[in-house]
């Protein structure tokens, strides 16, 4: 009994074992596949461009944080010690005017001080730095609008270099074929051996193609385990999405989208908003400064600067209202400010520039995604007829009414006609990624 208890508890833990283990090996299986969606969500969170471009954010934030910390009155201290060589009367350095005081003086000032009015400089600065954190978040959208395109380009990489491996595979299966039938012709003395040995050629050759379709599928997984900054070598497969869906829209509704989504015509907007708020700030110098100053002071002969002394007060305060004004600078004010308007006029035309670089790059897409959409059609219907005239030939070289030579060429033109449908392939998906990041999106 004991026995039989034995078998069915191994047995049981058996069937556990077979039930799980094809279950951990496709969740880890599944660990390494990926999707588009998939590919660009992790190298978004795993970019270190990406990443820097978040720091320079919280950069700008704490760039606002300061200017805003200047609008606030500040604190400060200060402790002296003064020794003179006797006591006598010399300048009261709180009023000024003379008194007699002994050979040691000790001073504790405590200062606020309030900016009032700066010709509007506090304002233009902490404007300066809302802006400045504007464009960081869109230098940011930039930089992922550019891995995302980079992921996409990575991700059609692989499908297409694994579309070349699968080619030169069955390149490799039909010119094996053809050798076998070429080898059992020449056994039996049909053909000469110069036809056989240009199957085996062929062959060979093909082998060759092989190896190297199958390494450059290795490299494009390399890189795009980098464009993900995942470790070079680890294994990785993706979902096959190179299709063909036509795209419906027109040039016009596209050009307009991009010139008011794109980050880059959004940066150099705020730029502009920039370059206003730099003229604002350099003709503040044309108006005076009014700053308000309290002092608390304390001073005496000991080193605590309390309890005053036969000659000085032990405290004492003050109020200061200040008034600094630079009327004459000999035009530097002026220039400072045509400066940062040729800048702004500077900025104007590079705008203009871009949105003629926007509306090139929309247009290029969709020539692109035209050209894949008279070629996919017409690369279907070549590979179809390929597939038949590789069929026929081979069928006339077994009844020995045609050449190995025909069979060759046939299979030649058949693994030409795959790699250009492919090629369609990939022109159509990377045109597509290449019009959505011209769009602004991904």
């Amino acid at each position: 009994m004991k026995f039989d208890r034995a078998v069915e508890i191994v047995g049981f833990l058996v069937a556990v074992i077979l039930l799980f283990s094809p279950q951990l090996a496709g969740a880890q299986e599944r660990k390494n596949f990926y999707t588009l969606q998939r590919s660009i969500s992790e190298a978004m969170e795993n970019s270190y461009k990406v990443k820097a471009r978040e720091e320079r954010v919280d950069e700008a934030t704490s760039v606002k944080k300061q200017a805003r910390a200047d609008f606030l009155p500040k604190l400060s201290t200060s402790y002296g010690y003064t020794r003179f060589n006797e006591s006598g009367i010399r300048s009261n350095p709180l009023t000024g005017q003379l008194v007699t005081t002994s050979e040691n003086y000790y001073n504790w000032t405590t200062s606020i001080t309030q900016p009032l009015f700066t010709g509007f400089a506090l304002l233009s600065t902490y404007r300066l730095a809302q802006l400045g954190i504007d464009q960081s978040e869109l230098e940011l959208a930039q930089e992922r609008l550019d891995l995302a395109l980079q992921v996409k380009q990575a991700y059609y990489n692989v499908l297409a270099a694994d579309k070349a491996v699968e080619v030169a595979q069955k390149d490799v299966e039909s010119r094996t074929s053809n050798a076998n039938v070429a080898r059992s012709f020449y056994s039996v003395g049909i053909i000469p051996i110069n036809d056989l040995l240009k199957a085996e050629v062929e062959l060979a050759n093909s082998e060759q193609n092989l190896v190297k379709a199958e390494s450059g599928a290795q490299v494009t997984r390399s890189a795009f385990n980098t464009v993900l900054a995942r470790p070079m070598n680890e294994a990785v497969e993706l979902e096959d999405i190179l299709t063909y869906t036509p795209e419906k829209g027109t040039y016009e509704d596209y050009v307009k989208s991009a010139l008011s989504d794109r980050p880059e015509i959004k940066i150099l907007d705020v730029n502009l908003l920039q370059t206003d708020q730099q003229i604002r700030l350099a003709k503040s110098k044309y108006y005076p400064e009014v700053s308000l100053n309290y002092q608390y002071i304390k001073q005496g002969d000991t080193a605590a600067a309390e309890g005053g002394s036969p000659f000085l007060e032990p405290n004492a305060w003050q109020v200061t209202a200040l008034l600094n004004w630079t009327f004459w600078d000999w035009g530097k004010t002026y220039y400072s400010a045509k400066e940062q308007e040729s800048k702004k006029k500077e900025i104007i035309q590079t705008k203009a520039d871009v949105e003629d670089g926007i509306r090139l790059q929309v247009k290029q897409a969709l020539q692109d995604l035209d050209v894949a959409a008279k070629n996919v059609p017409t690369t279907i219907k070549a590979v179809e007829q390929a597939e038949e005239n590789l069929r026929v030939n081979e069928e006339r070289y077994k009844a020995q009414v045609t050449t190995i030579t025909e069979v060759l060429d046939a299979q030649t033109l058949l693994t030409q006609a795959r790699s250009n449908y492919y090629q369609a392939l990939y022109d159509h998906n990377l045109a597509r990624a290449r019009l959505e990041r011209a769009l602004g999106t991904y």
